[in-house]
C-alpha cells in the first residue's frame, strides 16, 4: 500500500473511532446509561460553598428572603423592624455584599488544605442573585451590583491555576420570587417560559464560559424534570458541550429524579443512609448545623466539631458515599477562622489517613458488629478499619476480618506492624502497643491497614 494509501486508512480509523463515541438521547433510560466519571469516585471529600446576598443580613440561614416575605416569619418580621428601615427591600442588600477581602488565590490555598479534590461553588441561590456576569439576569448580579466582580470566574481560574481540585459549581434552577417562574407555576408547569429564558440559557452560560466538572441543580422539587427540560439539556451536556467527557451531575433534576435519575445520587440534604447503597450517592452536609450560608447569630456549639466530622466522612465513604463539606463564606468575602480550621483538620487527618479514604471501594462488611465504631473500606486485596474510638486496653477485637497465616496489620502513620491473633470461627484480636499521647498518628480517628485477609 502507498504512503497516501496508509495515511488516508489511519483517518478513516481515526474518524470511526471518533464517532463510535457514545451519544446520549434525551430520555431517562439513556441518560442513567452513562458511566460516571471514574475520577469522582476516587476523589471522596469535596467543599460547597454556598455564598450570596442572604451572606449580608446573615441571620439564622440562607432562606432569609423567603422567610420573610413569603411566609413572614415573626423572627424575620422582627429583626428586619428591629434593624432597618421600613422601605428596605431584600434587593437593598445586594449593595453590601461588598467582597472587599475576597482574595481567590486565598480561598484556594485554604481549600486545598482540605484535601478535598473537588469543590462545588454556588453561582445562584432560590433568590436568583448569580454570583457571575449573567446575560439572563442583567441587573441581578455580582458584576452589575455589589462587589462589581465575576466572583465565578475569579474562583475557578484561581482553583485550575493553584490546585489540582475539579471546579464545579451548584445553581439552583427556581426562584422564590421571579414573575415568569410564579407565571409558569400559576399554569401548573404547562408552559416553560422560565426554563427557556432563565434556566437554560444561564446552565449554558456556566458550562461554555468557565467548563466546570459538576453542574450540582437544586431547587427542583416543585416541578418534574419535564418542566425543567432536564433530559434535554443532560443530552447535550454529556454528547456536545466542552466537558461531555469529564462532568458528573447530582440527581436534583425534577420532583421525579431525585433519588431515581441522573449522575450520582443526593436524594436529602445530609443524606446518611448508614448502609451500602446500590448507586453512587453524595452527603450534602454542612459545619454549621443550621445553616448552608455564613450566619452571625451562630453559637460555636452550633458547628459540627472536627471529630463529628471525621465520623461523618468515614461512615460516608464506608457506605458508598462522597462526602461535599459546605462552608458560608462573609459578605465581606472572607473564610472565617473556624470555618478554615475545620479544612485544615480534615487535610492534616488525610495527610495520615488517605490511603484508606480516597481510591477505595466498599468492603463486603460496612460496619463492624463487635466493634460498632470502625467502619471498612477497600482498595484492591487491602481492607481498612477505621475506628472512630481508640481502643480501650491492649486488645482491638474486630468481628468482619478472617485472618489467615500470612495477613499483616499496621496502623497508617505509625511504624512497624501489630501482632494479632486469630478469633474462634471468625474475626482479630490486634495487639495495640502503649503507644504514648504524642506519638499517636492523628488526633481524631485511626486507620488500621490488613493485608492478606482470607475474605477480602
Amino acid at each position: 500500500m502507498s504512503l497516501q494509501g496508509i495515511l488516508l486508512s489511519c483517518y478513516v480509523l481515526l474518524v470511526t473511532v471518533v464517532n463510535c463515541k457514545a451519544r446520549y438521547e434525551p430520555n431517562w433510560e439513556s441518560i442513567d446509561s452513562r458511566p460516571l466519571p471514574d475520577w469522582y469516585d476516587k476523589a471522596k471529600l469535596g467543599i460547597f460553598i454556598n455564598w450570596g446576598i442572604y451572606t449580608v443580613p446573615s441571620f439564622h440561614n440562607e432562606w432569609f428572603w423567603y422567610r420573610w416575605k413569603g411566609t413572614h416569619d415573626p423572627d424575620y418580621v422582627e429583626f428586619m423592624k428591629n434593624n432597618y428601615r421600613p422601605d428596605f427591600t431584600y434587593p437593598d442588600f445586594a449593595a453590601d455584599l461588598t467582597a472587599e477581602f475576597f482574595d481567590p488565590n486565598e480561598w484556594a490555598r485554604i481549600l486545598n488544605s482540605s484535601g478535598a479534590e473537588y469543590i462545588v461553588h454556588s453561582s445562584k441561590h432560590h433568590e436568583g442573585f448569580g454570583m457571575w456576569p449573567t446575560n439572563t439576569s442583567f441587573n441581578w448580579n455580582s458584576m452589575t451590583v455589589g462587589p462589581k466582580k465575576d466572583l465565578i470566574g475569579e474562583l475557578a481560574a484561581a482553583i485550575k491555576a493553584n490546585t489540582s481540585i475539579h471546579y464545579g459549581i451548584y445553581h439552583s434552577l427556581f426562584e422564590w420570587f421571579n414573575p415568569i417562574y410564579l407565571q409558569d407555576e400559576a399554569n401548573g408547569y404547562k408552559t416553560q417560559n422560565y426554563v427557556d429564558t432563565k434556566v437554560i440559557p444561564a446552565l449554558h452560560e456556566l458550562i461554555n464560559k468557565y467548563q466546570p466538572d459538576i453542574i450540582w441543580p437544586d431547587g427542583d422539587w416543585e416541578a418534574t424534570s419535564t418542566y425543567w427540560r432536564a433530559t434535554e439539556f443532560l443530552a447535550w451536556l454529556y454528547n456536545d458541550s466542552p466537558v461531555g467527557d469529564t462532568v458528573v451531575t447530582n440527581d436534583r433534576w425534577g420532583s421525579d429524579a431525585r433519588c431515581h435519575h441522573g449522575g450520582f445520587f443526593t436524594c436529602e440534604d445530609r443524606f446518611q443512609p448508614g448502609v451500602l447503597q446500590k448507586r453512587k450517592w453524595e452527603n450534602a452536609m454542612t459545619i454549621d448545623r443550621a445553616s448552608w450560608g455564613f450566619r452571625r447569630d451562630a453559637s460555636l456549639n452550633g458547628y459540627l466539631t472536627t471529630q463529628d466530622i471525621i465520623a461523618t466522612f468515614v461512615e460516608t465513604v464506608s457506605c458508598g458515599g462522597n462526602m461535599l463539606m459546605n462552608i458560608g463564606p462573609t459578605k465581606e468575602g472572607t473564610i472565617t477562622p473556624l470555618y478554615e480550621e475545620r479544612l485544615g483538620d480534615m487535610g492534616s487527618w488525610l495527610a495520615v489517613n488517605g490511603d484508606g479514604i480516597k481510591g477505595t471501594r466498599p468492603w463486603t462488611t460496612q460496619n463492624d458488629t463487635l466493634a460498632s465504631n470502625v467502619w471498612y473500606t477497600k482498595k484492591s486485596t487491602t481492607v481498612y478499619a477505621i475506628t472512630l474510638q481508640w481502643p480501650t486496653g491492649l486488645t482491638f477485637s474486630l468481628a468482619a476480618p478472617m485472618t489467615q497465616p500470612g495477613t499483616t496489620v499496621e496502623l497508617l502513620g505509625y511504624p512497624g506492624t501489630f501482632s494479632w491473633k486469630a478469633r474462634a470461627g471468625k474475626g482479630i484480636d490486634i495487639m495495640i502497643p502503649d503507644i504514648p499521647f504524642n506519638k499517636m498518628p492523628c488526633k481524631w480517628a485511626w486507620t488500621f491497614k490488613i493485608n492478606g485477609l482470607a475474605n477480602v
